[in-house]
């Protein structure tokens, strides 16, 4: 389904670790292994699907103030709370299905957070009817290809950027909720908008159309 989002700086760890199948990986996935293959096949892979955007978008905004293996560990609980992250669907969502997910204790039960993803919803729906593409938008930001950083140290990458702010800026503007700048970089690292594994991981060769 694509990529999520890093952990902040906080949860990062060490700048890159080499594992026991002799790959690099950037610090911060550890050993976990549904970190891993998160970091391996998720994170910082470029997606294009504006359904899977929405989706990103809105468990970044769920992860604010939390740790982010809660929101990987409970991402299969809320694709089936938020039905699929339909947009059409979540748009669609009520004052009782606010309540029924308040009281499902697979996902995070923020009444703010929940009511966020609706109107969201209906400000992509918004965009849609107005013949724009979420997807056509989101990737015009980073001019339709992903920015390639070469980070040699984790405090070098940014938590927010002057494009992540603008970002932020006309999502606001269009009616989403939870998209602050920070909120907003990390998703465009995890979306592959930019690409900010550590030069030394092997998925930076490997997104960046490197060889080795």
């Amino acid at each position: 389904m694509g990529a999520l989002r890093l952990p902040r700086r906080a949860e990062r760890g060490v700048t890159i670790a080499p594992h026991a199948d002799g790959k690099c990986r950037c610090g911060w996935c550890g050993t976990d292994p549904l970190y891993v293959a998160y970091h391996d096949s998720d994170w910082g892979t470029p997606e294009r699907d504006p359904r899977a955007l929405y989706e990103k978008l809105v468990l970044d905004g769920f992860q604010a103030g939390l740790a982010w293996i809660t929101i990987l560990r409970k991402r299969e609980a809320f694709r089936k709370a938020f039905e699929g992250f339909h947009p059409e669907r979540v748009a669609a969502f009520s004052e009782a299905d606010v309540q029924r997910l308040m009281g499902d204790a697979g996902i995070v039960r923020s009444r703010a957070k929940i009511e966020g993803a609706v109107k969201s919803a209906r400000a992509y729906l918004a965009m849609q009817e107005k013949g724009e593409d979420f997807s056509a938008y989101l990737w015009a930001f980073v001019g339709g290809e992903p920015l390639v950083n070469r980070w040699r140290d984790k405090v070098d990458v940014p938590v927010a950027t002057p494009v992540s702010e603008a970002l932020s800026k006309d999502l606001k503007r269009r009616g989403f909720t939870f998209c602050g700048p920070v909120i907003v970089y990390a998703f465009m690292e995890a979306v592959g908008m930019v690409n900010d594994h550590h030069v030394d991981c092997f998925r930076h060769a490997e997104l960046a159309g490197e060889s080795r």
